[in-house]
């Protein structure tokens, strides 16, 4: 008998080394990752604010180099700054130099005489991509060249890809760190650990998911291929990045923890594990904000602590209501929801204060004026998210108030109910975050970087032939940029033999105006117009896809 429980003690105590040592070895890559991690300044959505030569400068001999301000230090996508000359050659010559904020490109100046055209696609620390164009004439402007490159724009199905990727993230963190704390603090010993153990495998799988797609898709999202676009020297720079690394450091982290949560799975764990596994959890937090908009806010340590703490208290609270919902009320009896619900009621308290004061935070820093709130789409999409959050917050009152009565214990059934309500509007603020984290941020949407009002507008219109994304700013009176992106009806680019748009506000009596386009490549142009009055403008686009093919849609569009 002595014997049997010596041998028990020593394999409890072998598992228990083993799973430090696999802890330890997780820590190590996520510690490699972080030496290896390239040293770069925060900034946040780039915008070019002056060029040499100017844009649509007429100069009188060719320059032996363009060089590209922006508004804050961007990245190289390697071959995405061209220089094509009126013949349609490349007038660049070697690899463009990046020194913070400045973009020097080397050009032939023996040039011919004509209209050059500059294309650029680069990468804001915040891992977003930045393109555009603009041309500039040697002696005298003459037809426009065009760019026979390739696409300098996401492939929409990876844009919309990424998003998901964030979303099944953020899902499988809350159904891993729900799972681990109930288990580490409130689950009753004679309750089989089953399914809430495989609930939290599902969850850490969900998270390395997203976070190996993250990945591999960061690659075409910045160069702007498809989904299978993907080469080494690509994913290299990816992974370079700090972006990368700090995905790098979310998977090594990941694999410390899961060595230590196997036990907590599987039985009660000791308090040095489970403070080791506390401490991990909040290292894996920061990796979120350190790959995304606030490393790039202006005031970075704020934001990246801010969102962390946002993100933790999110994953608490609709993690635990997952663990009430599926397993607990349904599971335990009144005398163990009785010690459990009033305990379980003072955590979401205080996670969702927490959330709501580190959203607060947040959005000041990203938002930055009233005024872009209902400006900017990352405004508007953070009013919704609020106003959801708001629902979210009146149904858990209602649970809060029947544990207060203590009247959940006895009858679990309304509090279920009110728990699945909740969790149904989460999931939809779930996907409104997703989207959130993709959309340049309203401090920048908003900001007036070149001395002009700014705003966007952008639309995808449909017709029988293609889909037609429109992209307009700054949306205001005097002058406007526009894009036009045309797409077959399965997503992929769709040539075009000619294009032809015309602008007009009935209301004001101004006839159609025409807008001269310049074709970049053969699915996309680009095109300014000035706008002399505010008003419900009707643009009109006809797009010929070839001989006899051509189809026209229209769009109406505010102008403040």
């Amino acid at each position: 008998m002595i014997l049997a429980v010596r041998r028990r003690s020593v394999a409890v105590a072998d598992r228990r080394w083993g799973a430090r040592l696999g802890a330890t070895v997780g820590l190590l890559v996520a510690v490699v990752a972080l030496l290896l991690a390239p040293a770069t300044p925060a900034s946040a959505h780039a915008v070019l604010v002056s060029s040499s030569p100017a844009a649509s400068a007429v100069v009188p001999s060719g320059p032996a180099e363009v060089v590209l301000t922006f508004s804050e230090g961007v990245r190289k996508v390697p071959g995405k700054i061209r220089v094509i000359a009126p013949d349609g050659s490349r007038a660049d010559r070697g690899e463009p130099s990046f020194k913070g904020a400045v973009v020097t490109v080397p050009v032939d100046p023996a040039g011919g005489r004509g209209t050059y055209l500059v294309s650029y696609r680069v990468i804001s620390a915040d891992s977003h991509p930045v393109s555009g164009a603009f041309t500039y004439s040697v002696g005298a402007p003459s037809p426009q060249p065009v760019d026979s490159g390739t696409e300098n724009r996401a492939d929409p199905v990876v844009e919309t890809a990424v998003k998901v990727a964030k979303y099944l993230g953020y899902a499988g963190l809350l159904l891993l760190v729900g799972p681990a704390l109930v288990l580490a603090a409130l689950w009753p010993r004679r309750l089989s650990r089953r399914g809430p153990a495989r609930l939290g495998w599902a969850g850490l799988g969900l998270v390395l998911l997203a976070t190996l797609a993250e990945l591999w898709l960061q690659v075409p999202y910045t160069v702007g291929g498809g989904l299978l676009d993907v080469t080494g020297s690509g994913l290299g720079d990816v992974l370079g990045s700090v972006y990368g690394t700090a995905h790098l450091v979310r998977l090594g982290l990941l694999a410390a923890a899961a060595f230590l949560v196997r036990p907590l799975f599987a039985g009660p764990v000791g308090r040095t594990d489970g403070i080791i596994l506390a401490l991990l959890g909040g290292a894996a937090l920061f990796t979120w904000p350190l790959a995304g908009h606030p490393a790039a806010s202006p005031a970075p340590a704020v934001s990246v602590v801010v969102d962390a703490v946002h993100l933790g208290s999110m994953a608490v609270w609709l993690g635990g209501l997952v663990m009430l919902a599926v397993f607990l009320l349904r599971r335990a009896d009144e005398r163990e929801l009785a010690a459990i619900l009033p305990i379980w009621s003072r955590w979401a308290a205080l996670a969702v204060a927490a959330l709501l004061l580190a959203g607060t935070v947040q959005g000041l820093i990203e938002v930055a004026t009233p005024k872009a709130l209902v400006d900017t789409t990352y405004g508007r999409l953070l009013l919704a998210k609020i106003g959801l959050f708001a629902l979210v917050i009146a149904v858990a009152a209602y649970s809060r108030s029947l544990v207060r009565r203590r009247t959940a214990a006895q009858r679990p059934a309304p509090v279920r109910r009110a728990i699945w309500v909740e969790l149904a509007i989460t999931a939809v603020v779930l996907g409104v975050s997703a989207n959130l984290v993709q959309t340049t941020p309203a401090r920048t949407a908003g900001a007036d970087v070149a001395g002009t009002p700014t705003g966007y507008y952008a639309t995808t219109l449909s017709s029988p032939l293609y889909s037609l994304q429109v992209e307009l700013d700054p949306a205001a009176r005097g002058n406007n940029s526009m894009h036009l992106y045309a797409y077959s009806k399965d997503n992929r680019p769709q040539p075009v033999a000619e294009w032809r748009a015309t602008a007009a506000l009935p209301s004001a009596g101004i006839e159609p105006i025409e807008i001269p386009l310049l074709p970049l490549t053969d699915n996309h142009v680009t095109g300014e117009i000035n706008l002399p009055a505010a008003g419900e403008w009707k643009f009109r686009f006809t797009v010929r896809t070839s001989d006899i093919d051509q189809a026209t849609v229209t769009a109406t569009v505010p102008i403040k």
